[in-house]
């Protein structure tokens, strides 16, 4: 009977034991309650606990990667778009984690939502696609604010995808099809008008010289013979034969 009654004993101290010893690791750390009251944040390493009268609460201080779940935003310019992202968050402050949040991951993840939608609501959807690393910056800082009671410190936010229904790809490839007509266009005309002010400026110079005129007459006869062609006509200018004109109206009074 003694034998028992001392077995028993021996097996109720091993499980005490193995209750009050604890241990941490490097990336955690131990909030220890005290008859329900806050004690203190103990680890890494070995901690004792006593049994009844104190309580503890482990938590992780890692960076964690959360899943921001498929967002249904509507674009301040009234288009449904389709928008999820990741954020990184990590614990600096066990305390706050456990005693002012009840669960600080899912606290996180339901704020992460209702701000995605709230700031992307705001803006346009060519900002959307053209500035989302503006985007992540904004609502980085605003979650980062939200959080700081929760002893939590988002690190990052990254906006993955941003999908649209099939019209709204058409329309946009319809709109960048446009534009780059109208670009190739403003440059064509871009180019015609340089191409008109240095005619006019070859121009003045020739007039100035008949000469040079005469040169390019000439000029321009030794490119057409070149080509391959049977007929070749072409107006001579009347100051370039009103001399010989002249010449022979001398020659010939008559």
């Amino acid at each position: 009977m003694v034998s028992y009654f001392l077995g028993l004993l021996i097996a109720a101290v091993v499980l005490l034991l193995m209750y009050a010893i604890r241990i941490l690791r490097e990336y955690e750390r131990a909030v220890v309650f005290f008859l329900g009251r806050f004690q203190s944040v103990k680890g890494p390493g070995l901690i004792i606990i006593i049994p009844v009268i104190q309580t503890m609460e482990r938590v992780d201080l890692r960076t964690v990667v959360m899943d921001v779940p498929t967002q249904d935003v509507i674009s301040r310019d009234n288009v449904s778009v389709k928008v999820n992202a990741v954020v990184y968050y990590r614990v600096i402050d066990p305390q706050s984690a456990i005693i002012n949040v009840e669960n600080y991951h899912e606290a996180v993840s339901q704020l992460s939502q209702t701000t995605l939608r709230s700031v992307l609501g705001k803006h346009e959807l060519d900002e959307m696609l053209s500035e989302r690393d503006k985007l992540n910056v904004d609502i980085q800082k605003i979650l980062d604010e939200q959080t700081d009671a929760w002893g939590v410190k988002v690190t990052n936010v990254e906006i993955k995808h941003i999908d649209l229904d099939e019209s709204m790809i058409r329309a946009i490839a319809r709109q960048a099809e446009a534009e780059r007509s109208r670009r190739a266009k403003v440059i064509h005309a871009e180019g015609e008008a340089q191409a008109a002010r240095k005619l006019t400026e070859a121009a003045e110079e020739l007039s100035k010289n008949a000469n040079a005129m005469t040169l390019r007459y000439m000029q321009t006869l030794i490119d057409i013979a070149g080509e391959q062609n049977s007929t070749i006509v072409f107006p001579l200018p009347l100051d370039l034969i009103q001399p010989m004109i002249k010449k022979l109206a001398g020659e010939n009074p008559e």
